[in-house]
C-alpha cells in the first residue's frame, strides 16, 4: 500500500532536493498522478527519519545514477526494505574524485582555468549535450522499466539536479509533459533548502574561499540554458522528441502508451 502523500513538501534532515513530481500537466490536458515519480540527491546520509518516510513511499525501484567515485566520496544508499535499486552511472559534470581533490587542495589556478571566464557553465552544457547523446541505454533501459513494473521510483544523482534532473526530464517527455513544466520542475533544484551540501574536509586554506565558491557556482546551479541545450540538442540530432523516444531509446508506441498509463492520472 502506498503512503498517501502529503500536500507539503516533506523536511528530510539528510536527504537533498527531494520531491514528488505528480501534477505537472500534460500537452494534452492530463497530469503526472501523485506518488509514482519521486527524484532527490543522493541518500547516502538520510536518518533513521528519513528513511522510515522513504520506506512508507511504497518504492519499487530506487534509479542511482551516481558512478563509483560519487559512492565512494558520499557513501551508499541507505537500504530501503523491499527496494530494488538499480544503479546506472551517468557522466558526472564535477568529473567526481579528481575534480573534488583539486577543490579539496586548494589548487586555486587549476580551478581558474577550467571553470573562470564562462568555462564552468560551458562545461555543463556540454555535459548535458552528451548524456543525452550518449546514454541513450540507459535512459532506454529507465523508461522500459518504469512501463513494467518499476513504479513507485525514486530518480537520484549526487545533488539531485543533473544526472537525475536530465532522467526525470526525458521520463517527462515520453509521457507529454509541457516543456515549460519539466523546466520549472528542473529549476526548483535552486531552492536554498534543496542545493547540495558540500561535505568533504579541506585540505588547503584555499578550498572553498569565495573565488572558488564562485568558480564553482554554475556546477550547483540548475540553469534553463542547461536543460534547454539537452533539448536542443535533441532536435538536432534526432530531429525531435518522437524520432528520439522511438530511435533513439527504442521505445515502441506500445510501450510508451504502457508508460503514460503507469504514469498519467
Amino acid at each position: 500500500m502506498t503512503q498517501q502523500i502529503p500536500s507539503t513538501e516533506p523536511e528530510l534532515a539528510g536527504v537533498r532536493n527531494f520531491r514528488d513530481v505528480g501534477g505537472l500537466p500534460t500537452v494534452d490536458g492530463r497530469r503526472v498522478r501523485h506518488g509514482v515519480l519521486f527524484r532527490s540527491g543522493h541518500l547516502a546520509h538520510a536518518t533513521d527519519e528519513d528513511a522510515a518516510f522513504l520506506a512508507g513511499l511504497g518504492l519499487h525501484t530506487v534509479f542511482d545514477f551516481r558512478n563509483t567515485a560519487d559512492q565512494k566520496l558520499e557513501g551508499p544508499d541507505v537500504e530501503l526494505p523491499g527496494v530494488r535499486n538499480v544503479n546506472l552511472p551517468l557522466s558526472d559534470p564535477a568529473d567526481g574524485a579528481e575534480f573534488w581533490k583539486m577543490v579539496r587542495d586548494g589548487e586555486i589556478d587549476q580551478l581558474r582555468g577550467i571553470l573562470g571566464d564562462g568555462k564552468a557553465a560551458g562545461r555543463m552544457i556540454a555535459s548535458y549535450r552528451r548524456i543525452v547523446t550518449e546514454r541513450t541505454a540507459e535512459h532506454s533501459q529507465v523508461l522500459h522499466a518504469l512501463a513494467e513494473d518499476s513504479v513507485p521510483a525514486l530518480m537520484h544523482c549526487a545533488a539531485g539536479k543533473d544526472r537525475a534532473g536530465l532522467s526525470v526530464a526525458v521520463t517527462l517527455l515520453a509521457v507529454g509533459v509541457e516543456r515549460e513544466a519539466i523546466l520549472g520542475d528542473y529549476l526548483e533544484s535552486n531552492a536554498k533548502h534543496r542545493r547540495y551540501k558540500v561535505r568533504r574536509s579541506a585540505t588547503s586554506a584555499a578550498a572553498y574561499s569565495p573565488e572558488v565558491m564562485e568558480l564553482l557556482g554554475p556546477l550547483f546551479d540548475a540553469r534553463a540554458e542547461y536543460l534547454e541545450a539537452a533539448f536542443e540538442t535533441v532536435e538536432q540530432t534526432w530531429g525531435g522528441v518522437d524520432a528520439y523516444l522511438e530511435q533513439g531509446l527504442g521505445l515502441s508506441p506500445e510501450t510508451r502508451a504502457r508508460l503514460r498509463e503507469r504514469l498519467l492520472d
